[in-house]
């Protein structure tokens, strides 16, 4: 395991999509299991996290290395294991960034590291409408709804959308999780919300906990 984590490792830091699809092929090719692969991707990725925390890597980094990751294991290595048995997941997650803010890139971040953690994502985009969160947790029933907000004037839409979830009887249903530049723990906490993460490695761990607490 820890030659093919060796290999993986360095595929990823090479920051090429391309080269990871031929390490993961040569891998799979030389008897590893599609399984022992996303292993081994998960356990660089925690190291990634930990370089990024150190500011030995920075947020373009993990974006690339977070469509790549994504691109492996579900167009790679995932149809391997639907023969054996569905992906297991450790939770399922709607986000999406809150109406009237269509930065993007921070919540994709977030969406990219909870889908290589295990999560299943359903990922809403921008400019997300309250009644869309709603219809979400109806149509999905997930464990986590995660809102995003980049500037201040939009912050408000996520405790509108608490208070949708409410109205609709949905709100002791899902636990919710709010992040941004504007966002705070303590504005987390005024509008009810069960979690806060100031960045995408923090919102792994904190998703995590939610899962546990709900479960």
């Amino acid at each position: 395991m820890s030659r093919l984590i060796d290999t993986i490792r360095e595929a990823m830091l090479a920051f090429d999509q391309e080269k990871l699809v031929e390490v993961t092929k040569k891998s799979l090719k030389e008897g590893s299991d599609p399984l022992e692969i996303i292993n081994a991707i998960t356990a660089v990725l925690r190291e990634m996290g930990d370089k990024y925390e150190k500011g030995e890597i920075f947020i373009p980094h993990l974006v690339i290395v977070g469509e790549a990751t994504k691109y492996v294991i579900s167009k790679v290595l995932e149809p391997l294991l639907k023969d054996k048995m569905e992906r297991k997941t450790i939770g399922r997650v709607v986000i999406g960034t809150v109406a009237g803010d269509i930065h993007d890139i921070g919540k994709s971040l977030v969406a990219l590291m909870l889908f290589t953690a295990g999560f299943e994502v359903i990922d809403l985009g921008k400019d997300v409408p309250v009644e869309e969160f709603v219809n979400a947790v109806k149509k999905h029933d997930p464990d986590i709804v995660g809102m995003s907000a980049l500037i201040t004037t939009t912050r408000p839409m996520q405790r509108e959308v608490i208070e949708a979830l409410k109205k609709h009887n949905l709100r002791h249903k899902v636990m919710v999780m709010v992040g941004g530049a504007p966002v705070s723990a303590k504005w987390a906490e005024d509008i009810g919300a069960d979690g806060y993460a100031e960045n995408a490695i923090e919102a792994v761990n904190v998703a995590k906990k939610l899962v546990g607490a709900k479960n």
